[in-house]
């Protein structure tokens, strides 16, 4: 009986040892991500310039929204540019993993080379080397005029802009690319036998094994990747000047909220453009685990 108290002391003790393993990273949430937060929050809600005081309005900020034509083409530009973006990037990913998934030799010196732009990233000198390739008389623009093609510039254009921004998110599929590859690791080899031997085609094989068998690891590059597109900011903002042209056709979303937080000094108006972005991709990540059953297959599942 006198040995009982001895384990809820080491109890205790491994608990606070947790708690202090724990310690700085609790103090860099609540400091860096849950503090921040909750004030935008609060800021969402009152007319804020960054050197007086914060004024409580309310919802008029969101009723601001409703009637901002700025804000409506950054939404315009903004789902464009996911709906188009994403689905170019993750084909090009798709295509590029199967076709290095076989054992040739040399390998994995060609993944490396298709996943180095990845490593940079949406880096300040990828989007300067960007602009610099298509502005008028540029590289891409010259190679235009030599077939004949007078497109005067892609940056200047409105109707060429969101194409050279899907190109340059195509361009960085590396990172997906490499989870496409463990995934087709991962489907077994006797069923692409079996779709042989019964005549399937390259097309069927694809559709009817490839894709299903793919499932998990499409919804998770499909949901990581639309994420990340909505987030877009360093390329659009250095691309257009920060300006969001021409023609607001690079207005970004997360561009737009910058000119007001920290141009204008609108902050409070910028708050309440971050939550309604939170809101969006939130409903977004919510509605597409619960359709995920409808098209996603795991290993066991009776589908």
């Amino acid at each position: 009986m006198t040995g009982t108290p001895q384990p809820r002391r080491w109890k205790r003790h491994d608990l606070m040892a947790g708690y202090g393993f724990l310690s700085l990273w609790l103090f860099g949430f609540f400091a860096l991500t849950a503090g921040p937060m909750l004030a935008s929050l609060y800021l969402s809600f009152t007319r804020y310039n960054l050197f007086g005081s914060p004024e409580w309005i309310g919802l008029g900020n969101y009723q601001l929204l409703l009637s901002d034509p700025q804000f409506r083409q950054a939404v315009k530009v903004t789902v464009t540019y996911v709906l188009v973006g994403t689905p170019v990037k993750l084909a090009a990913a798709l295509a590029v993993a199967m076709l290095l998934n076989n054992n040739r030799r040399g390998q994995g010196f060609y993944r490396s080379v298709f996943y180095a732009p990845s490593l940079i990233g949406a880096s300040v000198s990828i989007a300067i080397v960007w602009r610099a390739m298509f502005i008028d008389n540029g590289i891409v623009d010259r190679i235009g005029s030599g077939a004949g093609l007078d497109w005067g510039g892609w940056i200047g254009n409105p109707s060429l802009i969101m194409p050279m921004f899907v190109l340059l998110t195509a361009w960085q599929f590396g990172a997906p690319m490499v989870i496409f590859l463990a995934g087709l690791k991962q489907v077994p080899a006797d069923l692409y036998e079996a779709a042989a031997v019964d005549g399937a085609g390259p097309w069927r094989t694809f559709r009817s094994i490839t894709v299903p068998m793919l499932s998990p690891v499409i919804f998770f590059n499909l949901l990581l990747e639309a994420v990340h597109a909505f987030q877009v900011f360093g390329s659009a903002y250095i691309i257009s000047n920060g300006t969001g042209g021409p023609a607001g056709s690079s207005l970004f979303y997360t561009l737009y909220l910058y000119q007001r937080g920290f141009q204008d000094f609108r902050m409070g108006y910028a708050s309440a453009l971050a939550w309604v972005l939170l809101v969006v991709v939130g409903l977004l990540t919510f509605v597409m685990f619960r359709t995920s059953n409808a098209w996603v297959h795991y290993g066991g599942d009776e589908k």
